[in-house]
C-alpha cells in the first residue's frame, strides 16, 4: 500500500501510526528528541531550585502566586491533554473528522492557556517582578516561559498538521505525525504539571 493513499475502513491497519517503517521511525526517534527536552527542563528544575529563595528583596512566590489561576491554567492543560486522546481514539476508527475536530480543540484549549499564562506574567511584571529583579525572577521567568514556548511551538505544530492535511483525509504518511504532535503535547503537560507542584505549589507553601 502506498503510503500516501488514504486508507478506509476495510485497510485501515489497528494503529495506522505504526503500520509502516517510516511511521516506527518516527516513533523512536520523537523519544530520543524527548529525552534531550527531559534533560533541558531538568536543568532548568535545578537552577530554579537553587535560585527560588534569592529574591534580592524583591517579591517572591508567596507574593505572588494565586493558586486559583494557576489552578485554572493547570485544569486547561490537563484537559487539552483528553482532547488529544480522543482525537488518536478517532484516528484509529478512521474516524478523520473526528480526528480533525478534536484536535481544533486542543489548539483551543492551549492558546487560552498562553493567554493566562501573558496574563500572569503582564500581573507579575506590574508588581514588580521584572526578568532582572532577582535571581528567583530570572530563573522563575526562564522556566516557565521555556515552558510557554512549547506550548507555542506545539500549537503552531498542530496546526501547521491541520492545514496541511485538512483534504487529504487519513493516510499512513500523516498518521505518525499527528501521533508524534500529540506525544509531545502530553510531554509539555507532564512538565506543566512538575511546574505546579515544584514552582507555584512550593513557592505558595515556602
Amino acid at each position: 500500500m502506498a503510503t500516501n493513499e488514504a486508507v478506509d475502513q476495510h485497510t485501515l491497519p489497528p494503529n495506522p501510526e505504526k503500520a509502516t517503517l517510516e511511521g516506527r521511525n518516527k516513533y523512536l526517534g520523537f523519544w530520543f528528541f524527548l529525552g534531550g527536552e527531559t534533560v533541558l527542563f531538568a536543568s532548568l528544575f535545578g537552577t530554579y531550585l537553587g535560585l527560588r529563595n534569592s529574591t534580592a528583596g524583591g517579591p517572591g512566590g508567596a507574593d505572588l502566586f494565586h493558586l486559583d489561576l494557576v489552578f485554572i491554567m493547570t485544569m486547561i492543560l490537563l484537559t487539552s491533554s483528553l482532547t488529544s486522546v480522543f482525537a488518536i481514539i478517532n484516528m484509529r476508527r478512521n474516524n478523520y473528522k473526528g480526528l480533525l475536530m478534536w484536535m481544533w480543540a486542543t489548539v483551543l484549549l492551549g492558546l487560552t492557556f498562553l493567554g493566562f499564562e501573558v496574563y500572569e506574567f503582564y500581573e507579575y511584571y506590574h508588581q514588580g517582578l521584572g526578568f532582572t529583579t532577582s535571581a528567583f525572577a530570572s530563573s522563575f521567568y526562564t522556566l516557565v516561559g521555556t515552558h510557554g514556548a512549547h506550548v507555542t511551538f506545539g500549537v503552531l505544530w498542530i496546526i501547521t498538521l491541520l492545514v496541511r492535511y485538512r483534504k487529504t483525509g487519513l493516510t499512513l504518511t500523516n498518521a505518525p505525525k499527528f501521533y508524534t504532535a500529540v506525544l509531545y503535547w502530553h510531554f509539555i503537560d507532564v512538565v506543566w504539571v512538575f511546574i505546579f507542584t515544584v514552582v507555584y505549589l512550593l513557592g505558595i507553601g515556602g
